[in-house]
């Protein structure tokens, strides 16, 4: 008894695998706020602000400091020989740079200089708004990850929904066709004659087919489901559960085909981005062009020496690099330039301009394109579910008729499993034409630049 108990402590104190329940929107919104693929392009935002802020800090101060403490020869006395620090007749400069006489000295200096560019001649402009404009292509990259995870979402939660639907439809046969088998098992037993072996047979071989397709469809709703964990951030020992009991198709669409163009053409962000990026390379073409410009710039400089072991040399005539001070506010010019590359610079940014613009001529036609294509796709879809769920219908009255007949003794065996296999083909069919239909209109939206 007692550890019988145990048991049922052990049990009952288990943990139960959390359960999430979500509709398509909940998935949707899930995967946005988990998924690192948007973290990347959130990052190569980033990274382009960074290069803005690059861009315009090359304009601002530039501060430069330089130091360093070494060791020098000592030195006493004056500029003559023997030390004198005056002459009148027949002097001679010390010679003796090279002598140890007076020992060592440290040696120490200290430059500072403060720069402020005037002006670049267009130069650091072109490089600032080429980085802002690439900003924007950035962010318009973050909206365009989002959609393609939407898509992969909505494919996901379609495919599940299409999954578990396809195995009730063969759990739901199987039972019609294991209960046709069991009929005919107690006719042969009772050897009453409504049934014959090749009748057994037959069903044998519905319920094996069937096996078969089950095994088949679990395996792709294990799948869905997985795909739809992974893409929503979910732990893989987690639990789905939809809210959607059954797949439905979404309503038609009651745009016409010039209004979806018209959409696409005010909404796409590729449009955006082909104007930032036609922006940034006419920035970057004009900051080429400038380079061959001089620099302009104004500023402070100064600098210190100090060798404590070293007489000064207070001659404003010679300068003592080892003990000295100077500072100073400047105007100064740099001004370099490469006769032959440079150019060859400014041919390479215009050649990619020239080529920014032939692509975004082709965006004006092929989006077009993509949206009439996914038009014509939902039509064609849509009147093709209605049909087949026409189609489905009826095959459901002729299996459930021929089941009844042939409870009746009025059918063989052999017409069940034809009217059961054009309902689970026609079914399946049926199924597959409104996921297609789902993804499709999904697809219509985005390539329509409708980002919900």
């Amino acid at each position: 008894m007692k550890f019988f108990l145990f048991l049922m402590v052990g049990f009952i104190s288990a943990p139960v695998a959390a359960v999430t329940t979500m509709n398509l929107h909940q998935a949707i919104e899930m995967s946005l706020a988990s998924n690192p693929r948007i973290d990347e392009k959130k990052a190569f935002v980033r990274k382009a602000e960074a290069m803005l802020q690059e861009a315009e800090g090359t304009g601002g101060l530039r501060y430069s400091v330089e130091s360093f403490l070494a060791i020098t020869t000592g030195l006493e006395g004056g500029f003559y020989e023997g030390g004198e620090s005056s002459c009148s007749t027949d002097c001679e400069p010390r010679d003796d740079i090279y002598e140890f006489q007076d020992g060592l000295s440290l040696w120490g200096t200290f430059t500072l200089s403060i720069i402020k560019p005037l002006t670049t001649f267009g130069q650091l402009e072109g490089y600032q708004e080429a980085a802002r404009n690439n900003i924007i292509i950035k962010q318009q990259d973050v909206t365009l990850e989002k959609e393609v995870i939407k898509l992969d979402v909505v494919r996901a939660y379609n495919g599940f929904l299409a999954a578990r639907d396809g195995r009730y439809l063969l759990e739901d046969t199987k039972k019609r066709l294991q209960s046709a088998m069991n009929l005919v098992t107690d006719w042969l037993a009772d050897d009453n004659g409504k049934a014959k072996q090749s009748d057994k047979f037959a069903l044998q071989a519905g319920l094996g087919l069937i096996d078969s397709l089950l095994a088949d469809t679990a395996a792709l709703e294990a799948i869905a489901r997985e795909g739809l964990k992974l893409l929503t951030g979910l732990d893989r020992h987690e639990q789905i559960e939809l809210e959607d009991r059954r797949l439905r198709a979404v309503n038609l669409p009651d745009k016409t085909l010039d209004e979806w163009i018209d959409l696409a053409l005010s909404n796409r962000v590729e449009f955006k981005q082909v104007e930032a990026g036609l922006a940034a390379r006419r920035g970057l073409v004009k900051a080429k062009r400038a380079s061959k410009k001089p620099l302009i710039f104004a500023g402070i400089a100064g600098s210190i020496a100090y060798s404590p072991g070293r007489d000064h040399l207070d001659n404003p005539h010679i300068f003592d690099p080892f003990n000295y001070g100077a500072i100073s506010p400047l105007v100064g010019m740099r001004w370099q330039w490469e006769e032959d590359a440079q150019p060859a610079r400014v041919a390479q940014e215009q050649a990619e301009l020239d080529a920014l613009v032939h692509k975004a001529s082709f965006a004006r036609k092929g989006i077009p394109f993509q949206v009439t294509e996914q038009y014509h796709y939902v039509q064609a879809k849509h009147a093709s579910m209605l049909a087949m769920k026409n189609s489905a219908q009826s095959a459901r009255r002729w299996m459930i008729a021929s089941y009844t007949d042939f409870e009746a003794g009025l059918e063989e065996a052999e017409k069940i499993l034809t009217a059961m296999q054009a309902y689970v083909l026609a079914y399946a069919e049926y199924l597959k034409i409104v996921n297609d239909y789902n993804n499709h209109v999904s697809r219509l939206n985005s390539v329509s630049g409708v980002y919900e």
